[in-house]
């Protein structure tokens, strides 16, 4: 049996000095009680924690890691940069080199900045279409997560969910007040708050294959709609890729449903590991950025040659083929967790897009937040303790997504299927 004694003296230390012991919440483990593992190291597929137990993982640093931990050729790039410096406060030409590769990959992001993570991005992506269309009304999908700033807090999925808290003490109410929010995958409800707000709204943001409330993919008519909508009424269309672009498909999510927003923000495998975020779009509306044009960002690590350096090597290993072999990995996985639920008569729906997954302890259909809530929390907790047992790491939150890297082998799969059979055999036994 594993034991987590150094993991759990680490957090009583760690909570001496930081709130809740941890610097981003859904790490505290509060979803599936207990104490959170403090890692040590991690290679390929897996990770070591400080007890010296080591799990097959599928959190992959919530998405980034889609060459899994410590790939030999970013680690070789990342070392040959660090050596000339770390960050310049000054342009390089690294930071046109990834511009120009993230285009060929994303054709719609005509012009784009670089940023230090994904809450920036989409923050600033929504300062833009505000200062764009000269308007402060925004609308929301209730269970998508853009980040942790202030009107995008409300109705949010991720850490959110994970906590139950709808608003955030500290998030003025004007700011909600400017917040709109429907249900994911509403197509009536799209068409319902355009013809209320339309001429006062100034973007809607959407994750187009929803991350942050498990894998939840959107319709092709309830994106089409939203393409549609915000055309009509002069609103900016955001897609929010931080975690499906380059997860979902190569092209991103965008691809998968042939519709083009106005602007996109990605982050996770853009930096190959590293914080990194990038916002983009259409050429006249970036160009109203400063120094372009009036709407004010900044950032001086903005474009570090670091993150530049992991995302450019990142990126020059990922090709179709790749995302085919890992998609293919991905669906033998999420079959087997089905087949082992079934043969346990545990009611679970699975979902999978690309290299994206997660379960449900639900009968489904899990088609929006609502649904998302209706699974079983308590029964996740006590099967997330077994899983570890079994050596699988997975996200500590019903309402987290897990990923597949290019270095799981078929033995990492297997033994993964194995693993969720015997935790469910464990529940059973506990129960």
């Amino acid at each position: 049996m594993k034991q987590f004694e150094n993991s759990k003296r680490a957090f009583a230390e760690a909570s001496e000095y930081m709130p809740g012991g941890v610097n981003s919440p859904v790490r505290a483990f509060k979803n599936v009680g207990g104490d959170p593992l403090f890692i040590e190291r991690g290679k390929g597929a897996h990770i070591e924690d400080i007890d010296h137990n080591v799990f097959i993982d599928y959190v992959l640093s919530w998405g980034p890691l889609i060459l899994g931990h410590a790939d030999d050729q970013v680690v070789a790039d990342l070392q040959a940069a660090t050596a000339k410096g770390t960050s310049y406060g000054a342009p390089t030409e690294l930071e046109t080199e990834l511009a120009k590769k993230i285009q060929s990959i994303v054709p719609s992001m005509e012009m784009m900045r670089m940023v230090s993570s994904g809450t920036e991005a989409t923050m600033s992506a929504i300062r833009l279409a505000r200062g764009y269309t000269h308007r402060e009304k925004i609308v929301k999908f209730i269970g998508n997560y853009h980040g942790h700033s202030d009107s995008l807090l409300v109705d949010a999925g991720s850490g959110v969910a994970t906590f139950n808290i709808n608003t955030s003490p500290g998030v003025p109410k004007d700011l909600a007040y400017d917040t709109l929010t429907v249900p994911y995958n509403d197509v009536e409800g799209v068409k319902a708050v355009f013809e209320a707000n339309g001429d006062d709204i100034a973007c809607a943001i959407v994750e187009p294959i929803a991350g942050n409330m498990g894998v939840i993919p959107g319709t092709q008519e309830f994106l089409q709609t939203l393409r549609d909508v915000t055309t009509a009424h002069g609103s900016v269309l955001i897609f929010d890729e931080v975690m499906s672009g380059f997860r979902a498909a190569y092209h991103g999510a965008q691809s998968l449903y042939g519709i083009t927003p106005d602007l996109t923000t990605l982050g996770k495998v853009v930096g190959g590991g590293l914080p990194v975020g990038v916002f983009g779009g259409r050429r006249d509306i970036m160009m109203n950025i400063t120094p372009a044009g009036n709407v004010y960002h900044a950032g001086t690590l903005s474009g570090n040659p670091l993150a530049m350096t992991g995302g450019l090597s990142t990126l020059a290993q990922l090709n179709e083929s790749l995302y085919a072999e890992m998609s293919a990995k991905t669906t033998r996985l999420v079959e087997g967790i089905k087949q082992a639920a079934d043969a346990h008569n545990v009611p679970v729906t699975v979902h999978h897009v690309g290299t994206m997954w997660s379960y449900f302890f639900n009968a489904g259909p899990v088609n929006n937040f609502d649904d998302v809530q209706a699974s079983d929390v308590a029964y996740f907790a006590k099967f997330y303790k077994q899983l570890l047992q079994q050596g699988i790491y997975t996200a500590p939150s019903q309402f987290e997504t897990n990923f597949m890297s290019s270095k799981h082998t078929d033995d990492d799969i297997q033994a993964t299927i194995n693993g969720f059979n015997a935790a469910f055999d464990a529940v059973e036994n506990e129960d």
